[in-house]
């Protein structure tokens, strides 16, 4: 098994796909701009961005989607992620 360099990004992308099946999934890592703000580590992976377009979030509001999301990368945000920034709609 290879070392990513971006584990905890790897593993949202993994499990927001899983899911929700989206068409569309892009998460980015923006703790450089957070650089010496809360939450911020050395080495990234505290502020994310997620732009994703499911068909499963169709009939959900906005609030149910980031509570979906934030049910699934519950994991992430125990032990690492500080700050999401969700861009969420249906496909």
């Amino acid at each position: 098994m290879s070392h990513s360099a971006t584990p905890i990004r790897d593993a949202m992308h993994e499990k927001l796909t899983v899911a929700f099946s989206p068409a569309y999934l892009e998460i980015i890592d923006e703790s450089d701009k957070h650089r010496g703000h809360g939450g911020w580590q050395e080495g990234g992976e505290t502020h994310f961005r997620v732009i994703m377009k499911a068909a499963a979030m169709d009939t959900m509001s906005r609030l149910e989607r980031s509570r979906a999301v934030h049910k699934v990368v519950a994991r992430e945000m125990e032990i690492r992620v500080h700050a999401l920034t969700l861009e969420l709609s249906g496909a």
